[in-house]
């Protein structure tokens, strides 16, 4: 197996893995706030709501957020315009 071959394989398992992993489990922890849906704020140190994910703590997965643009492209290109 030469290793250009080996790369390939490689790569194609870590993205199949990764958009299983989307489809699965679309929401991941958010990093900011590591899933606590608050943050301390910078000079007070009082809890606030974490404004990347909103306080939910979880937040749309990029791969996710790429199929879901995807699908919506496609889906607004081939609607008819009647159906509309």
């Amino acid at each position: 197996m030469t290793s250009t071959l080996l790369a390939t394989l490689t790569l194609l398992a870590v993205a199949g893995g990764y958009g299983l992993v989307c489809w699965l489990w679309p929401f991941g922890t958010c990093s900011a706030c590591s899933g606590a849906g608050a943050r301390p704020h910078l000079i007070t140190r009082n809890l606030r709501i974490c404004r990347r994910c909103r306080g939910a703590g979880k937040r749309l997965r990029t791969g996710r957020a790429m199929w879901n643009y995807g699908r919506r492209i496609h889906h607004d290109a081939t609607t008819s315009r009647d159906a509309r």
